[in-house]
Parts: C-alpha cells; sequence; structure tokens
C-alpha cells in the first residue's frame, strides 16, 4: 500500500511531537509515525522538565510557537528557579512533571491539529532517488510494507534506534520504559550514506513511595510564585496548585562500598557497553570511581505523578544486577524497607554524527532528510525539542519556497545547540548548560520572548493575537526603562533611611532612579515606597526591565561583541568551494572546512582545527 504526505516525521519524542506539530500548522501535510501511540512524548527518565540552560530552551520554544512549554506548565508538581544565588542570566526554572498527564496532553494536542495524522508503525528503511543535483529523499517504508511517498523526512528516533538494554550481564533489544526496539532502520540510514555513532545513557530506578520513611529526609518545597514557562498559561491558576514536595537523601560509605565490590559486575565496567555515556549525567558507579575522594552524594526523591505511587531517584542510575541495586538502595536512609518497582538499566543505541547536518538540522548527503533530537547526539527532553521545532519549521519552509530559519548563537540558546552540534560536533551525548553561551547576559529566561517571538510570527507560528500582546509588553518594558532612567529622586529622611536600611550608601544629592537601582544592593520591589511616579505593572515587565536597566554596562558590552561576530557571519561562503586548492591555507584547515562545509566565515571560526591566521587567508579568498 502506498501514500504520500508531504512531510514524515519518524518517532513521536519530544523532538519528533513539536516537528510534526510545526510542519502541520504551517500548513504542510504531515504524518507522525511512533511504534506506540501509548507513549507519544514519554518521559522515559526523569519525570521532570527545565534546569539550567534547559529551562532556558524551553521558554524559547515557547517564544517561537512551541509546544512544550505549555504542556509542562498544566502538568506541573513543583516548581523551581535554580540558581537564585547568582546572577540573572543563569536563573533557570524547572519544574516536577505528572509524566502520564503530559503524555496524555501531547497526545491530545497531535490528535486535534489539523493538517497532522498519528500512526502506529515501525519504520524500517529510508527511501531515496538519484538527481542531477545529488540524492533526495522520496518517502519512508514501515514493517507491514507500507510506503509513504514524502518530499520531506525527519527522523527523531530517540533511544529507539537499535536499542538494547543492560543490566548487570543481562543484555536485550529494547527500548526505554519497556518498549519495542527499532533494529532495521539504521541499516537503510547507512545505505544512504548516513554516519551513525553507538551512545549510552541510563536511568535509575522507581521505588514504591509507601516503602521510603520520609520523615528520615530532607523536605524540598516548591518556590512560592511560579512563574510559568508559557504566555498561553494563566499564572493565577498555576500558583493556586498544590505543590508536591520533593525530597534529599545522602549517600554513604557502605553504599560506596557496596558498588566497589561489585563494580565488574556493572555492565558499563564488564566490557558489554560499548557506546559513549553522558559526561553531565553520569551512572552512580561512574561517580564513585570519578569522585572517590567524595565521602557523599546527594540524591533527590522525586514524584512521577499525582495518581502514582512511583518516585524516581534522581543521581542514582546504575546498570548494576538487581539484587546489587536493591542492596545500594537498602544502604540509604529511609530506604531500608525500600521496594523497586522499576529496576535501573542502561541503554545502547544509534546516532547520527551532527556534523553532517546543516545549520537547518538538513543532511548535506541527503536532500531533504532532517535529523532532530538524541538522533542528532544530544541528551535531554528539552534539547530534543528545540531541535524538533527548527527541523519542523525548516522542512516546512523549505517546501513553501521560503528562507530557512537559522538562529545565532548570540540569538537563543537554541542557536548556540544547534551551531555546537553542526560545526563542532560531539562525541557524547550533548547537554545544554548556560556555560555554552558566550552570550549568557543577552540569553535570559526574562527576555526570551523579546529575542524570539517576532521570529515566530515571521515564520507562522505566532498568532496575530499573541504578537500584538507581545508588542504592548515590549513597549511597557521599554517606557518603564525610560522613566527610571528620566526620575530623579532628590535626598531625604524616608529615601535615606530605606537605603541606611538596605545597607546602601545615604544620598547627599539628586539621583536617577536607574542610577540607585545598579546599586548591587538594591531592587525594583525594594524602591517601591519611595517611587512615587511608579506604575502599576505587570511582574514579568517590571522584571526585564529591572535586569536590563541594572546589568546596562554589561549588556552594551555583550552585544558589541555580539555584533563583531555577526560580521564575520555576514561573510557568506560559496557552495562547492575547494579548499584544497585555496594558496595559504593549512592543509588541517582545509580538509575540516571541506568536511563541515560552513555556511558563513563566521561559523567557519568556531571550527576545530581552523585558526585566526585560516580565517585571515580566507577573507583574502573572498575579497579577490
Amino acid at each position: 500500500m502506498k501514500q504520500t504526505t508531504d512531510i514524515a516525521v519518524v518517532g513521536a519524542g519530544h523532538a519528533g511531537v513539536e516537528a510534526a506539530l510545526a510542519a502541520a500548522r504551517l500548513g504542510l501535510r504531515t504524518v507522525l509515525f511512533t511504534l506506540n501511540l501509548d507513549a507519544l512524548a514519554n518521559l522515559p527518565c526523569n519525570p521532570s522538565i527545565g534546569g539550567t540552560g534547559k529551562g532556558h530552551l524551553v521558554f524559547e520554544i515557547d517564544a517561537l510557537g512551541g509546544e512544550i512549554g505549555r504542556a509542562a506548565d498544566a502538568v506541573t508538581l513543583q516548581s523551581r528557579t535554580l540558581n537564585l544565588g547568582k546572577g540573572s542570566a543563569v536563573h533557570s526554572k524547572r519544574i516536577q512533571a505528572d509524566r502520564m498527564r503530559y503524555r496524555q496532553i501531547m497526545k491530545q494536542t497531535v490528535e486535534k491539529t489539523e493538517n497532522l495524522r498519528l500512526v502506529q508503525a515501525e519504520v524500517v528503511a529510508l527511501l531515496t532517488e538519484e538527481t542531477d543535483e545529488g540524492r533526495r529523499v522520496s518517502g519512508i517504508r514501515t514493517s507491514l510494507g507500507e510506503e509513504w511517498q514524502a518530499k520531506r523526512v525527519i527522523i527523531a528516533t530517540g533511544t529507539y534506534l537499535d536499542s538494547a538494554i543492560f543490566v548487570g550481564d543481562i543484555t536485550y533489544p529494547a527500548g526505554p520504559d519497556g518498549s519495542l526496539s527499532a533494529p532495521a532502520l539504521s541499516k537503510s540510514l547507512e545505505e544512504a550514506g548516513i554516519t551513525l555513532m553507538r551512545f549510552k545513557t541510563g536511568t535509575p530506578a522507581r521505588v514504591a513511595g509507601r516503602s521510603i520513611d520520609f520523615s528520615l529526609l530532607e523536605e524540598q518545597k516548591g518556590e512560592e510564585r511560579i512563574i510559568p514557562f508559557s504566555v498561553y498559561t494563566d499564572k493565577e491558576a498555576l500558583n493556586s496548585i498544590e505543590q508536591i514536595s520533593c525530597h534529599i537523601v545522602y549517600t554513604n560509605e557502605n553504599t560506596h562500598q557496596i558498588v566497589r565490590d561489585n563494580l565488574r559486575r556493572s555492565a558499563m565496567y564488564s566490557g558489554n557497553i560499548s557506546g559513549t555515556g553522558p559526561r553531565y549525567c553520569p551512572s552512580f558507579e561512574d561517580k564513585i570511581v570519578r569522585f572517590a575522594d567524595k565521602e557523599r552524594h546527594q540524591l533527590f526523591i522525586e514524584p512521577c505523578g499525582a495518581d502514582t505511587d512511583e518516585m524516581y531517584i534522581q543521581g542514582f542510575s546504575t546498570s548494576m544486577p538487581l539484587e546489587v541495586q536493591l542492596e545500594m538502595l537498602h544502604s540509604l536512609k529511609g530506604f531500608e524497607r525500600a521496594e523497586i518497582m522499576r529496576y535501573a538499566y542502561a541503554i545502547e543505541y544509534d546516532c547520527a554524527d551532527p556534523l553532517q547536518l546543516y545549520p537547518t538540522l538538513e543532511f548535506k548527503q541527503v536532500s531533504g532528510l532532517y535529523g532532530a533530537g538524541q538522533f542528532n547526539g544530544t541528551s535531554g527532553y528539552e534539547e530534543a525539542a528545540a531541535q524538533g521545532l527548527i527541523a519542523g519549521i525548516n522542512a516546512a519552509l523549505s517546501l513553501l519556497g521560503k528562507e530557512p530559519l537559522i538562529l545565532s548563537r548570540d540569538s537563543s540558546y537554541i542557536g548556540t545547540l544547534i551551531d555546537d552540534l553542526v560545526t563542532k560536533g560531539t562525541k557524547e551525548p550533548y547537554r545544554m548548560m548556560t556555560s555554552r553561551s558566550e552570550y549568557r547576559l543577552l540569553l535570559r529566561q526574562d527576555n526570551a520572548d523579546l529575542r524570539l517571538t517576532a521570529l515566530g510570527y515571521r515564520v507562522g507560528l505566532i498568532s496575530q493575537e499573541r504578537y500584538a500582546a507581545f508588542l504592548q509588553k515590549k513597549a511597557a518594558i521599554e517606557a518603564e526603562m525610560a522613566r527610571m532612567e528620566k526620575a530623579v529622586i532628590p535626598p531625604s529622611q524616608e529615601v535615606n533611611a530605606l537605603l541606611s536600611s538596605l545597607g546602601s550608601v545615604p544620598l547627599q544629592t539628586g539621583i536617577h532612579l536607574a542610577d540607585i537601582l545598579r546599586r548591587p544592593e538594591i531592587t525594583y520591589e525594594a524602591l517601591a515606597p519611595v517611587d512615587e511616579t511608579r506604575p502599576p505593572l505587570p511582574e514579568e515587565v517590571s522584571r526585564t526591565a529591572e535586569i536590563e536597566i541594572k546589568y546596562a554596562g554589561y549588556l552594551k558590552r555583550q552585544l558589541k561583541e555580539a555584533e563583531r561576530q555577526r560580521k564575520l557571519e555576514d561573510y557568506r561562503l560559496p557552495e562547492g568551494i575547494c579548499y584544497a586548492d585555496i594558496r595559504g591555507l593549512r592543509k588541517e584547515a582545509a580538509q575540516k572546512l571541506d568536511a563541515i562545509k560552513p555556511k558563513s566565515l563566521g561559523q567557519a571560526s568556531r571550527i576545530s582545527g581552523v585558526n585566526p591566521a585560516d580565517i585571515s587567508v580566507l577573507l583574502i579568498y573572498l575579497g579577490k
């Protein structure tokens, strides 16, 4: 049986769902394939969304018109903003999510979206054809023999591609969370010229909450005021929820000795696993080996949902045999009688080398083929959703005959993520962190909409109504900043008493409100009693205005650096350059440039093995 569609999306995890929704909302006939309809948008590992760097991605996805933020708000069990003791640039929202409700909401969203069809089937082959311009995608084939002709195909297979589960010395083919593996597609992709890598990740055990003595654990409550991920979310309704506490427990010397005594029984250390694991989310046995001097490790006990007793033990990922897992668990305070509901495991899977991708996330070898999510070598729901959104947008825009959406490093963490992947590649599952950006102060959570909503509107994923509300907010921020820069507050007994109470120097003469606010110890809220001309403003307006004023000098510096780098981005590198023929260009640089095929001089400058002297040679070449 043969059918036709504009865009076929293979895999319905966080990348696949965002890709399919974006393409369908832009008017393209889209089919989303999944191994199991009931596992769509599953959270197979930690029941949380956001975190350091990752929360920024969720805000950015929402600003562009994506879905993960709105769904996350709807299933929030607890919300916390991390790094509040540090600067605004690294403040990162993280929520505990009800994983069952999250799947249900995302499935309903997909089912109700026009132009989008959902199909349960294993895709076993990528169909391609040779043209005068090279190899081009033509569709996919399922394990039941059904063929779909498609003008664009997006691969978002997550950790399912030829995946295998490891528990001690037991290995078997399966996907995460007890699902099926997808073993056949790897061979078809390699036949199409796609280079694959083998990566590994893992997950901890799920424990019955009733078997834990929570009175012996440290309670971790949610924040008092919740800021939603999505502008669509009703803030008051979100803040009316009864948050569920998480808890903290610490490992001990007994726990560590159990691991050391059984290290060779771990699949990670027995030699059974060949894939590369994530550096920033290591297994517990890895922690014991790499940080042998640490007396204890912090573990977080997180609820998996409001209607389940399952507890996720974050930080306790392992591939130890079952009896060792139980012994490790029982060594923890409050877990002496703990019951495991789902055992921990490691999983190995195939993924693509992201150096084969253009910044649009289209493969260089096969026209019309896109990659997204963990298939591109990343880890995490948020990284996957971000790539899925961009791949879906660009696949649709290419069919609509429009310019692609390529986000720069200074515009977003999404731009940083994709640039890192396609320019530097990765040898391990890539995780987004705020430290990966050189423009952290520009790329804050609070200004994600200011940076990206106009782009989402231009693409077609932001409605006219939402765009008008965005413009109103932007104008309010600018007006408040201008007012504070202009308004002068004279010295008075009341003003100086307030400043003294805040540990700040009293005034001797009149001073602009903005200059007082720039003092490190002063906040916008603290100035309210003496700010007589202050208008009533929404929290999100005053928060961004405060940050923009307080860090104005640093922001100008970063903007200047971004502008300098942007000039290099404006130097476009023509396709078909023979770098080996450019006189003065080092051989290593020529080889790297030929392999990666950068689109601009700016991208070329970030390639490992290309130095400033090589960029100078390219500048001279372009000048000629």
